[in-house]
């Protein structure tokens, strides 16, 4: 028998204190158009939201709250701090563009020699990934092994169900990032096209051909992103007693839950990107020195 933990993204909130509503509409400055699935996150805090498809977002925070600085980040933008006060007054998030130089790509119309990097098989799942609280970014690390140039396949993310969770599909975001030569976090996104995938409540997995892309595997090695989208869409409720008080608490949480598999390569390394900042997530398997990482595999291809 599969013995399954999900492990959440969260810590202990805050006690209860009278609350207000922050909402607002976050723009591309330039363009004056909305910029959809934007995480807004209060900093020193496990409070966050996502703007909708609109660029509309809402927040129930406490009043306090008010004097804390919110990090706003999103695909394609330079990430953003601002006064909760100001957003609340004004309702509105200007977002500069972020431009960088990426290396050129031509890629020929056949690709061969094919290697799938962390391959995973439905009885290897032992745990998953959840969030609340707060948008975040769960990333793999995948090394880039030999010498020969290789370009990115196909990329395929597991999941697993929950019972809580009664829509027949959620949304998140897929992300790609290059390594920062100095500290080894995800730094560039190599995408600059919003991809949100959904994940079916019937199907573990989800898969994605991104050969047409043309993108790279960078000299350092790529950091594939799930990115959890903090909307309506993907809410439930989680209901659980307390260890200590035996109370019966309710919790906000969303979809969908990432499955999670044990690797021995320490190459395979796991980040969060939460509250404006890159963390080491690092779970051992009890008794040896197994990592538990994203169940993501990734298919690379070679030129012929």
């Amino acid at each position: 028998m599969r013995v399954c933990l999900v492990v959440f993204l969260s810590l202990v909130g805050v006690g209860h204190a009278q609350e207000v509503l922050v909402e607002g509409h976050v723009y591309d400055e330039k363009t004056k158009r909305a910029v959809p699935y934007a995480n807004i996150s209060f900093l020193k805090t496990l409070k966050g939201t996502s703007s909708d498809e609109e660029g509309y977002f809402y927040i129930d925070v406490p009043e306090s709250y008010l004097e804390r600085d919110v990090h706003i980040s999103a695909l394609g933008f330079k990430d953003t701090i601002m006064s909760a006060r100001v957003i609340s007054e004004k309702k509105k998030i200007y977002m500069k563009e972020e431009t960088f130089e990426l290396e050129e790509v031509v890629v020929s119309q056949s690709l061969g020699d094919s290697q799938v990097l962390n391959p995973v098989s439905s009885y290897s799942i032992k745990s998953g990934f959840s969030s609340a609280e707060t948008p975040w970014v769960l990333a793999l690390y995948f090394p880039n092994i030999g010498a020969a140039k290789k370009y990115i396949e196909k990329i395929t993310i597991h999941v697993q169900q929950n019972s809580k969770f009664k829509r027949a599909s959620s949304k998140f975001r897929l992300r790609l990032y290059d390594v920062d030569y100095k500290t080894k976090k995800p730094n560039h996104d190599l995408m600059r096209k919003s991809i949100v995938l959904e994940s079916s409540k019937n199907e573990d997995y989800v898969s994605i051909d991104l050969s047409s892309m043309g993108i790279r595997m960078p000299d350092e090695g790529v950091y594939i992103g799930l990115e959890w989208i903090f909307l309506p869409y993907n809410w439930y409720t989680n209901t659980f007693r307390h260890a200590i008080t035996n109370k019966k608490v309710v919790e906000d949480r969303f979809a969908p839950t990432f499955a999670a598999v044990y690797q021995k390569n320490q190459n395979f390394k796991t980040m969060v990107y939460g509250m404006g900042e890159w963390n080491d997530f690092a779970i051992k398997a009890p008794g040896n020195n197994e990592n538990l990482i994203p169940a993501i595999s990734l298919k690379l291809s070679k030129k012929k």
